[in-house]
């Protein structure tokens, strides 16, 4: 079984479908943005920020198995989390944000939901079956290694369970500077207690589980890997008709993909 873990604040765990890297485009200077832009972000291959993406490395979109993450969140709401006075200090601050803000200051809990690794274009990337909660960092330079480890057949993608805990905006109030630079919302020591309490309690049921079930691996049903369905199967987002791409741009992307195949 492999895990991917982030760590961050607060004291939340989500349990994640889908990893989106939205890093890979253009992007202007905030200073330099041309007036009828709503963003400074440009996908590859496109010269407005409102065209889909017509270059792919394969690495924008990955998804994984959501049976083996079902049954690792039913593993993981065995465990009581851990909370601190002093991060619930810090998420009542969030009480007079927006609806959306609101839902930062509950205690600490286990969700299922899916993770953007920068910018938040989840929607769109996963074709509309994707919803964004939380940031993370890495994730999808992870999974191309284990794609490319799958490829080999050294790797059993089916067996990945990625872990998030991160915020992605500061309580009303607070800069974005203050937030990540001068203020301790003292959320480490407490995710990383919560952490280790859920990863535990998720393996202890796996190993417990192990020969009836585990064994032999949890089957997915739903598409699992890159844009490119690398590893088979018909993938349900990225370079297809649903998001507009041309016959070109996806020949572009096969031609890619191959290449990192022979790497």
């Amino acid at each position: 079984m492999v895990f991917i873990i982030n760590m961050s604040i607060l004291g939340g765990i989500a349990l994640v479908k889908y990893t989106i890297q939205v890093a890979l485009q253009y992007e202007f200077n905030s200073r330099e943005i041309p007036s009828n832009y709503p963003t400074g972000y440009v996908p590859f291959g496109t010269t407005t920020p409102d065209q889909p993406p017509t270059i792919y490395y394969g690495t924008e979109v990955f998804k994984v198995n959501e049976a083996l993450r079902n049954c690792a969140f039913q593993f993981a709401l065995n465990v009581n989390l851990y909370n601190n006075l002093e991060a619930t200090a810090y998420r009542a601050k969030y009480k007079t944000g927006s609806n959306v803000e609101l839902t930062a200051i509950y205690p600490p809990s286990i969700v299922r939901c899916n993770t953007t690794t920068n910018d938040n274009i989840t929607t769109s990337w996963t074709n509309g079956s994707g919803v964004y909660y939380k940031t993370a960092q890495g994730d999808n330079a992870t999974l191309e290694v284990l794609l490319r480890m799958a490829m080999a057949g050294l790797v059993d993608f089916r067996r990945i369970i990625i872990k998030i805990s991160d915020f992605d905006r500061p309580p009303p109030g607070i800069t974005a500077y203050n937030h990540l630079f001068a203020v301790d919302q003292n959320g480490f020591p407490l995710i990383i207690r919560n952490l280790f309490a859920i990863v535990i309690e998720i393996v202890n049921g796996i190993v417990g589980q192990w020969n009836d079930t585990f064994a032999f691996g949890i089957n997915a049903t739903n598409y699992i890997g890159d844009i490119f369905g690398s590893l088979g199967g018909t993938p349900d987002f990225g370079p297809g008709d649903n998001m507009g791409t041309t016959t070109s741009a996806r020949r572009a992307s096969q031609k890619v993909n191959r290449f990192r195949k022979v790497l």
